[in-house]
């Protein structure tokens, strides 16, 4: 089977190097390896998304669903002082680099890199945050962001960036149809950017 960024546990050699990055004014550098999502420099829908959105302005609990290096989580960290960030993927060594730049970035006590399953049941998202894995396939996608959707807060928003080559515009239109009410609000580069709400029934 191929390696992918999203395979569990990447079969390549772990080749380090470091990537630097302006993220809401402030520099980054960041340290990423071979097997991990845009490992060359940082990405460049998640840059959109970034340039886009404006950081949250009080803290709060928020999930960067598919975390890669963890450039999204230790920014969140970093311009909300007193959040709590989840940390999410699936690849093992992307948690490991996540951990590494959040300690360097100083906000090692509150980014969380974990698997999907070690995520407390109880923990409720204020905000979500996400570069989605669109190549994992239509089906598999749509169950991951429902299964994190369910565990937004009532008066949560998520942050989405899409390629409008890779159906950017419609999963905004499937997102408000599963209850999630999506606007776009902002395109740039071939990039939607997407706002989904809460109206979705609140899970038990």
């Amino acid at each position: 089977m191929a390696d992918h960024y999203f395979s569990a546990e990447p079969g390549s050699a772990d080749v380090r190097r470091t990537v630097e990055a302006r993220i809401w004014g402030r520099e980054y550098t960041f340290t990423t390896a071979t097997g991990v999502f845009s490992r060359d420099r940082l990405d460049i829908g998640t840059a959109v998304l970034l340039r886009e959105v404006d950081p949250p302005a009080e803290p709060g609990t928020f999930l960067d669903l598919g975390t890669g290096y963890g450039p999204i989580a230790c920014a969140l960290a970093v311009e909300a002082p007193e959040a709590q960030v989840w940390a999410v993927d699936v690849n093992t060594r992307a948690l490991e680099l996540t951990a590494e730049n959040a300690g360097k970035a100083g906000v090692a006590d509150r980014v969380h890199p974990v698997l999907p399953d070690d995520v407390p049941e109880d923990v409720r998202f204020d905000q979500i945050w996400s570069n989605p894995a669109i190549h994992i396939g239509k089906p598999e996608l749509h169950r991951m962001l429902l299964h994190w959707l369910a565990r937004l807060a009532p008066d949560g928003v998520a942050w989405f960036v899409v390629g409008k080559n890779l159906g950017g515009d419609s999963l905004q239109r499937w997102l408000t149809d599963q209850g999630y009410p999506c606007v776009r609000v902002g395109s740039a580069k071939g990039f939607r950017v997407l706002r989904a709400t809460n109206a979705g029934p609140s899970p038990s």
